[in-house]
């Protein structure tokens, strides 16, 4: 049984559409990316699929459960990384990850370990007692993923994950989740605008297009159905969507990326 599987998922807006009748299927251990350009329906799609903006019609169902039926067992089961800062710059490392760990119910006897277990899994062990504001802007986005599966989820939903990161930086985020999905058998839903982050990561891709599916497969037969000679994911996407996609620094520079990204996503 798939862990995502979408049933005509539709959210309009008024007279606009910004998701319409989304059918995906994400199966259990896969890295499945979402694609698109500003405006194609995808961080609307990610906010429904977290239960944080109900569907207009259609509905999906998560780990088993319904959204439109069971939506707390949904919030149990998954992790969700915004586009938007959720770290406290305020806080240490390890106190940012203490308040999640009391929203989930962590027992107080295990609430030291798992913390920093998780903050040791994100290469983060070093600075946990720092204050976050001091942080880069790729360890920023280590410390939120680290939030989001304290509680070890089934399912972990990241919406532009990179946004903001340098190249290093972004390269030592994509290692962490592939660590994620290869050491705790968890399976990763992510938004990217970034073609070399999909074709890196994602075990399948779907190419979003005024707020339909235009393509779903693997990238790599994603490629050869265009019939080009060396076909790129840019070429696919440009295939299906008419258009290229447009693509760290320290909390201040990370906090502003992804205003603009949320602003324009």
């Amino acid at each position: 049984m798939p862990i995502l599987e979408t049933n005509a998922l539709t959210r309009r807006f008024g007279t606009l559409t910004a998701v319409d009748s989304l059918n995906i299927t994400v199966e259990a251990g896969e890295i499945f990316g979402l694609l698109g350009p500003n405006g194609a329906g995808k961080t609307t799609a990610i906010k429904m699929l977290t239960t944080l903006l109900p569907p207009t019609s259609g509905d999906a169902k998560v780990v088993g459960f319904s959204l439109s039926e069971h939506a707390a067992e949904v919030r149990r089961v998954i992790g969700y990384v915004p586009q938007m800062l959720s770290a406290d710059g305020t806080l240490t490392g390890y106190e940012n990850l203490l308040i999640f760990a009391k929203l989930y119910d962590i027992p107080r006897q295990t609430r030291e370990t798992i913390i920093r277990d998780a903050l040791a899994f994100m290469g983060l062990a070093d600075v946990a007692d720092h204050l976050v504001r001091t942080y880069s802007g790729g360890m920023i986005r280590r410390l939120e993923i680290a939030q989001s599966m304290i509680h070890q989820p089934r399912l972990l939903f990241l919406d532009e994950p990179t946004v903001g990161l340098d190249p290093s930086a972004r390269r030592m985020v994509w290692e962490h989740v592939r660590q994620m999905r290869s050491e705790y058998g968890m399976t990763i839903f992510l938004t990217t605008h970034l073609m070399e982050e999909a074709n890196s990561l994602c075990n399948r891709v779907a190419i979003m297009h005024l707020g339909k599916v235009a393509a779903l497969d693997t990238p790599e037969a994603l490629k050869q159905s265009i019939g080009k000679e060396g076909a790129t994911l840019d070429d696919v996407f440009i295939h299906h969507a008419g258009s290229q996609l447009e693509s760290g620094g320290d909390y201040r520079e990370a906090s502003r990326a992804r205003r603009v990204a949320r602003r324009v996503g």
